[in-house]
């Protein structure tokens, strides 16, 4: 059963058309008309994960990278470390410290005074992970876990922290995360399919359909959760009420899922997710009990509308192993098949953001070799019920909040009355060059609070794409003010700033790589490396870095190319020993965890790859030659 749920589009005109499905078009939105003041309460947090209001109104956050919780004020941006946990390992661009969790009696006398936490670790006891066969690869022993921590208010602390969960799956890519305490007291928890068939991962199977044996439940082998939201007891248990699915009862509430990184219950108790599509289609859905929501067969509605499920690790003359994987084609000797040949019963979204149709052309000229970027889908990385009224943001209503890592920006839903569908004009509100990746509502209604990522690539503004953030490990505020013309945003340097300040720092590292370029300028020479440190590169950077940049250095869709148009128009002009220096910030939250050494080949391959050729001399931080690339 495939139900097509149905919404009414508003034009701009605001003539009411016939009832249409809800899946949208990149260019179905409108600018929203509301006017909000922007300021920045806190800025240099390490990638600020998960905010949400405490009850005692500061700003509970994760840093994933940075590995602490916090309580932040958000009137000051005073900030108080709760915990920095030790344990979390946070190897590469999407894993770390995840999600968060508060007891609803936190703070009241009433004994459950418990915050829970999801995170990345290194598990000895429980050993390598099966799909990882590099034994220096520092995802081999990679797992998840959910923790319960017991808040000290006497003294702002985090302690005894007890684990719920261990050895749930934990990869480099696809690790969803979110965590939400439901009104059922249970903890719901979001777990993606790895980034299995694409990119790095391309010849590894997508198993977001596949269900627990119970057997593997009995061992306590979590191995098919992924793809899949869990439900568990406040102890870690399975609860008695959780869906028998393919006869086994397991911690899986719903499966075939992507990479869901947003869930928000509504107050009714229906529980709203986002998750991100692969080049259309991010899907706003609402989950229910043992529901199976497509992926890998189906991407948004079944519409056999510009997304085919190609089946990259059963190609066949030659294998896998030996085929370029494309996102942009599909090669003859991969088996795959169109979304209707999916027969099983299935939950449709309530919306997309964005479909296109067969034929769409993903290549854009302004992104400059960082496609992905502009592709339909926008990278929605949480969801937020709010409800307007005249006491908080008129004219709203019931609507979703969802804010995007590629666009910059917070889409706005607007729900019916039942709050099952949306229904009505989508609006976009805040765009800057950001990735935004969590949102709050403050106690009184009119202020929205957005955390960002620390680095990353985003859609620039004024065009094209960038990774030089607006508002880099930040928490912005943008507080209601009324109503007018379509809201625009202050420049950063008219932004009020509530915690640290940042900018100076900024500034002086900038005049610091001026200083350096203009050096390598004088010298003259393109800068030296050897053969051996380009064959010692390429496995290093296949290690540590193609799960972000693509194992063809512009094939993947979290970090930017570091080949072709975009990487030569940032690079250009600038020495050898600039590039050894960023590249020793990598992976991102690991930065010098590598040997200089290492930093060094890979730096060497990077420019090998880019057509630069080899020399005597080893590139090293000091090398002063500057890079050109060959016209």
């Amino acid at each position: 059963m495939h139900v097509h749920l149905l919404a009414c589009t508003l034009f701009a005109t605001t003539a009411l058309v016939a009832p249409a499905m809800a899946q949208n078009s990149p260019d179905s939105y409108v600018t929203g008309a509301k006017q909000f003041s922007q300021s920045v309460v806190i800025s240099g947090l390490q990638n600020p994960w998960e905010i949400e209001i405490g009850p005692d109104g500061m700003i509970w956050t994760t840093e994933r990278t940075g590995k602490k919780i916090s309580r932040i004020d958000p009137a000051t941006g005073e900030q108080h470390v709760a915990i920095t946990i030790d344990e979390i390992s946070a190897p590469g661009g999407q894993d770390g410290l995840m999600g968060l969790a508060l007891h609803p009696e936190l703070g009241t006398g009433a004994g459950n005074d418990y915050v829970y936490a999801a995170y990345t670790y290194v598990d000895e006891e429980k050993g390598a992970d099966p799909q990882v066969k590099d034994e220096g690869s520092p995802y081999y022993k990679l797992y998840t876990k959910i923790v319960r921590l017991t808040y000290d208010e006497a003294d702002g602390t985090l302690g005894e922290s007890e684990d719920l969960i261990t050895g749930l799956p934990a990869g480099n890519d696809h690790n969803s995360g979110r965590l939400k305490l439901g009104p059922d007291n249970t903890l719901y928890y979001t777990l993606g399919d790895m980034g299995n068939n694409q990119g790095a991962n391309v010849c590894l199977a997508i198993e977001s359909q596949r269900l627990p044996t119970a057997e593997e439940v009995e061992a306590k082998d979590y191995v098919a959760y992924v793809g899949k939201s869990l439900r568990l007891n406040l102890d870690g248990s399975i609860p008695d009420d959780n869906p028998e699915l393919g006869g086994v009862k397991s911690h899986v509430y719903t499966y075939g899922h992507r990479n869901m990184q947003g869930i928000d219950f509504g107050p009714d108790g229906t529980l709203y997710a986002t998750e991100h599509g692969p080049k259309t289609d991010d899907e706003v859905n609402i989950l229910v009990k043992g529901g199976n929501y497509g992926w890998p067969n189906v991407a948004g509605f079944m519409d056999d509308m510009a997304y085919e499920h190609a089946n990259w690790e059963l190609a066949t003359n030659p294998p896998c192993e030996e085929t370029t994987f494309s996102e942009y084609a599909i090669s003859e000797n991969v088996p795959h098949e169109p979304e209707t040949a999916f027969t099983e019963e299935m939950q449709d979204p309530i919306a997309t953001l964005f479909t296109v149709p067969t034929g769409w052309n993903f290549v854009v000229a302004d992104c400059r070799g960082t496609d992905f970027i502009c592709w339909p889908t926008v990278g929605v990385t949480s969801i937020q019920y709010y409800e307007g009224g005249d006491d908080r943001i008129p004219g709203w209503g019931k609507v979703l909040l969802a804010p995007t890592l590629k666009r910059g920006s917070i889409y706005l839903l607007p729900l019916d009355e039942s709050g099952q569908a949306v229904t009505g004009t989508i609006e976009r509100y805040f765009q800057s060059a950001n990735r935004y990746r969590d949102v709050a509502i403050s106690p009184d209604g009119k202020t929205i609070y957005v955390a960002t990522d620390s680095t990353g690539v985003a859609e620039n503004p004024e065009g094209g794409t960038t990774t030089t953030l607006a508002n880099p490990g930040e928490i912005l505020a943008f507080t209601y003010e009324g109503e007018g013309d379509p809201a625009s945003v202050p420049a950063a340097d008219e932004q009020s700033l509530r915690g640290q300040n940042q900018e100076e720092a900024a500034g002086s590292e900038d005049a610091a790589a001026n200083e350096t370029a203009a050096a390598g300028e004088a010298a003259g020479d393109l800068p030296s490396f050897t053969t051996d440190q380009v064959a010692a590169g390429k496995p290093s950077f296949d290690a540590n870095c193609s799960v972000c940049h693509g194992d063809q250095l512009t094939n993947n869709t979290y970090g930017p190319p570091l080949a072709g148009e975009f990487f030569h128009e940032n690079w250009e002009g600038q020495t050898g020993g600039d590039l050894v220096a960023k590249v020793h910030t990598m992976p991102p939250g690991s930065e010098n965890s590598l040997s200089d050494e290492e930093y060094a080949a890979i730096t060497a391959y990077i420019l090998s790859v880019n057509g630069l050729p080899t020399g005597d001399e080893a590139i090293s931080l000091e090398s002063s030659g500057v890079i050109s690339f060959p016209k």
